[in-house]
Order: structure tokens, then sequence, then C-alpha cells
């Protein structure tokens, strides 16, 4: 299929500047002039190579760096294998659909033959992400370099950081709150859902006896919240086992219709009551979100390109490790050091 070309905006490719405090302040653009030119260029080559044949890619390497940051921030952990004494992130059942690993040590691979032991995977992983919705037609943004690989990862600080689809808008902002993130940050990192799939376990409660409809109700109750017709739709269609039961596994599109193109497709579902999950559904209950929603449904894709860029360039600076911090990993999935 033909691939857009990537919408690139001065106001959008955001970094932040001299008056960043802490570790994200030591990240700068063109970290690795120096010690791997190029660097930059070989990973956005690739990435657009590969996403040209498999647009998927995208929301994978995004979903990837967005579940990576949440858990010690930016630093790579969720690569990490689990170890005969450590169960490590990915494998908590959040991160148990996550995608793309693959695809990150195959980048890292590329650039260990061009500088061995000096461009971190969580950078590896910052760049991919944005180069891969720059690819789709999404935003690009800048993405200053210079973040260290984490040498910990941890299953339940994946259970407890990452935030969870059944979510309300309260717990949402809270937690967002400890990784420096505002409100507006929630409401337009989550139109990242635009190219984005969900399981059907992730919002069944929604579909199946949904807890607010009262004692006694059965289980054939749904969230009053989700338009009803599209409920029908999810439950004898898209929801639905061969034998006629639940089919928790099965997949539905975030933004029916365009979920592999980057656009105001999500908002526009969601203002319909048409989102799958909880947590989405959840922007509409507080006035200020709703209020951020219906300022871009109507106007074009470019606004909510920049609002999008300038969080994904905020999320990116989350509790990084840099200077002496960590470790430059010679592989993403293992710490140095440890037996392959």
């Amino acid at each position: 299929m033909a691939v857009p070309a990537p919408v690139v905006l001065g106001l959008a490719m955001v970094v932040l500047a001299s008056c960043a405090t802490g570790a994200h302040g030591q990240l700068r653009m063109g970290f690795y002039d120096q010690s791997c030119p190029g660097v930059e260029r070989m990973v956005g080559d690739f990435v657009r190579q590969h996403v040209g044949r498999v647009p998927t890619v995208a929301a994978a390497l995004l979903r990837l760096h967005f579940h990576d940051c949440f858990v010690r921030g930016c630093d790579a952990s969720v690569l990490l294998n689990s170890t005969a004494g450590s169960v490590a992130e990915k494998d908590a059942p959040p991160n148990l659909t996550l995608r793309g690993f693959d695809f990150v040590d195959r980048v890292k691979t590329l650039v260990e033959e061009a500088c061995p032991g000096v461009v971190s995977c969580a950078d590896v992983l910052a760049l991919a992400a944005r180069d891969a919705v720059a690819a789709i037609g999404g935003p690009s943004w800048r993405v200053p370099t210079g973040r260290r690989d984490g040498t910990v990862s941890s299953m339940q600080e994946a259970l407890d950081e990452i935030p969870k689809p059944t979510m309300s808008f309260k717990q949402l902002t809270d937690l967002f709150a400890t990784k420096g993130l505002g409100v507006r940050d929630l409401v337009w990192l989550s139109g990242a859902h635009t190219i984005g799939i969900a399981h059907c376990s992730s919002f069944a409660d929604r579909l199946y006896g949904f807890p607010g409809a009262g004692a006694g109700a059965g289980n054939d109750t749904t969230d009053p919240s989700l338009d009803a017709a599209y409920a029908v739709n999810l439950r004898r269609r898209k929801c639905r086992a061969p034998n006629g039961g639940y089919a928790e596994d099965a997949v539905v599109e975030m933004d029916p219709g365009s979920h592999l193109t980057f656009d105001l497709g999500y908002y526009r579902a969601l203002r319909k009551h048409r989102c799958l999950l909880q947590s989405d559904a959840a922007l509409l209950t507080d006035p200020a979100a709703r209020a951020d929603v219906e300022s871009v449904v109507g106007g074009p894709d470019e606004v909510f390109f920049q609002l999008f860029a300038r969080s994904m360039a905020t999320l990116a600076t989350v509790q990084v490790k840099t200077g002496a911090e960590g470790e430059i990993r010679r592989k993403c999935a293992v710490v140095n050091g440890a037996s392959n």
C-alpha cells in the first residue's frame, strides 16, 4: 500500500531546551554526531523501509516506547528478558501483547555493527517510534539523545505503573502526574490509539455484565456510555467466538476504517461514544479534557499533530538516565555481562 509522506511540523518538533532540569536536561540534539555519525539516518532509513511494507509496525513501536517510559522512565527496561532471579516487565500481563522486540533488536544490530557500544537501546527505541509514526504520515518531532539503558526490569513495577484500560479519569491523571505529564498530555497521547488495536479482553467489562448496571442485571448489560449500536456490533461480530461464545483474544481496530492512518478518527469516534476502552471514555467525563477533544475534531489533522508531537517530546524525557547512570547495552534483551 502507498504510505503518505511524513508531515514535519516546525512547532511540533519540540525539544526541552536549556530551561530543562534534572537528567533530561543532559539530553541534546546531535549527541552522537562525533561518536556515531549518521546513526539517526540509519535508524530512520531502516524504519521507513519496513513500515512502508508493514504499516502495523508503527503502532507496535509507539506502544512499546510508551510502556517503556512509564516504568523506570525511558530506559529500555521493557526490552529486557526475565532471568532466573527476576520476572521482567515484558512478562507482565499488560505487556504480553507488546510487539516490536525483534524489530528493535534488528535496528540495534545495525547500529552495533557501525558503532559498537555507543548508542543506547533507549535511544534506538525513542528514535524508531518517532520515525515509524512519521512513516505512516503522522507528525515528526525532534528527539534529543543521550539516554542510557537501565539494568533493572520488574514485572511488579509494570503492573503498578502502566495505565490500565479500566481506569477512571482521576486515576489516569494521578498516574500521569507521577511522570510529570499533565491532563493535556493524557488527552493528546491517547490519540495514539488512532493506529491501535485492542483485544476484546481489555474492554470485556463494558460489554458483559457492566458493573454499574446494578444487582441482578445479568451478563447482557453493557456500559451505558458506549454507543448502543456499536456495542451490539462488538458483541455479535467482533468479539464473538466461532462457537458463539466470547473470543477474548480477538482484536478490534480502535479507529475503525483508518487504523493504519494517523488522523483524527480516534477523537471523532470518542465523541460518538464508540471508543473501546473505559480509559478512553473517561476523557469525556472531565470538562477540560472534553473541551480539548472538541477543539480538534473539527479542525485539520495538523493541529492534532502539533499537540501530539509536543506531548511525545515530553514523554520521551520521562525519568531518563544520562551521564554515568545505567549502561549502553550491547544487546537490548540482556544487560552487559549476562550469560546469553
